[in-house]
């Protein structure tokens, strides 16, 4: 695919990694009337599994923040991949109505999270999985945050994973934290000796991991625990006012996560990591800018500093 158009009609940049812009006179427009705004009028929506995290890893595939987990309890990990091998395929079946579908994500987590309390999930557990876990981020992505923390642009990452090992990962991979970011997913309830007592707050799954959430956001935490930003903004107060919205997402779902945002524009960054001639023609249909092949964060860099200039 080095030629300037695929049989899609999309263009095809040339530089490492490989992008497929579906509508290039579309992308010029919301890039000029978001660059005409400035970025104080911008936010930044992101997914964390496979989008800013590699899909492969070292030659490997990359654990999701579920995947990783051993909760070192070897009967509760058994129960909950059996809840996986039963709920996944729900899940991912096209003809169960959203409605349906709902409850069922609900039952999942909820049992999911049960069983973590019931297992004696620690805090350590959480520190060793991550330390063990075949996960990192893609090139690109410290860049990325750092520009956008300079420029005071927020950053809601949204999981329907547990924020806590998100957090966690950070700590470990990047060694840093932002105060610009917000992250939007279930909390754990840690006892002082690191003993899991419960969850707070609304459960979120990938049906409902969007801004109609952002009751849950939250500033990163250090490694003991305080947030890094005091007296930190909530999720609504922070994105509040800011009408223009890049989005990143690694699968057609994650476009949701700007549902309950009254945008003005939004340019959308979807991430293909398999399947490329199965989902090409899908992708570039819905994101404006679709990264092939596990690529870098490099576009997304080069995006903020051309809306930046």
């Amino acid at each position: 695919m080095d030629s300037s158009e695929t049989k899609l009609g999309a263009t095809v940049a040339s530089r490492v990694p490989q992008i497929v812009i579906g509508n290039p006179e579309e992308l010029e427009r919301k890039k000029r009337a978001i660059k005409a705004a400035g970025l104080s009028s911008l936010q930044v929506i992101a997914d964390f599994d496979m989008t800013l995290t590699k899909y492969m890893v070292n030659g490997t595939r990359g654990q999701s923040t579920h995947a990783l987990l051993n909760q070192g309890n070897a009967e509760y990990d058994l129960k909950r991949q059996q809840l996986f091998d039963h709920y996944y395929p729900l899940e991912t079946c096209p003809t169960i109505p959203v409605e349906q579908k709902t409850k069922l994500m609900e039952e999942w987590w909820g049992k999911t999270h049960n069983l973590l309390v019931e297992g004696g999930l620690t805090f350590k557990a959480i520190q060793t999985s991550v330390a063990n876990a075949v996960i990192g981020f893609r090139s690109g992505v410290v860049e990325l945050l750092e520009i956008l923390e300079a420029k005071s642009v927020p950053v809601l990452i949204f999981s329907a994973g547990l924020a806590d090992i998100i957090e966690e990962v950070m700590r470990q991979k990047l060694h840093r934290s932002f105060k610009n970011i917000r992250v939007v997913s279930n909390r754990m309830n840690f006892d002082g000796d690191g003993n899991l007592l419960g969850f707070k707050g609304k459960l979120i799954h990938v049906l409902n991991k969007n801004e109609h959430s952002l009751e849950m956001a939250a500033p990163l935490h250090d490694d003991q625990g305080h947030e890094v930003v005091n007296n930190a903004k909530n999720g609504y107060s922070l994105v509040r006012d800011r009408r223009n919205v890049i989005l990143l997402g690694d699968h057609i779902g994650d476009l949701g996560m700007s549902d309950g945002v009254d945008y003005d524009n939004r340019i959308t960054i979807g991430f293909l990591n398999e399947n490329i001639n199965s989902w090409l023609s899908t992708y570039t249909t819905a994101f404006d800018i679709v990264v092939l092949n596990d690529g870098a964060m490099t576009s997304v860099v080069d995006l903020i500093q051309e809306l930046s200039r």
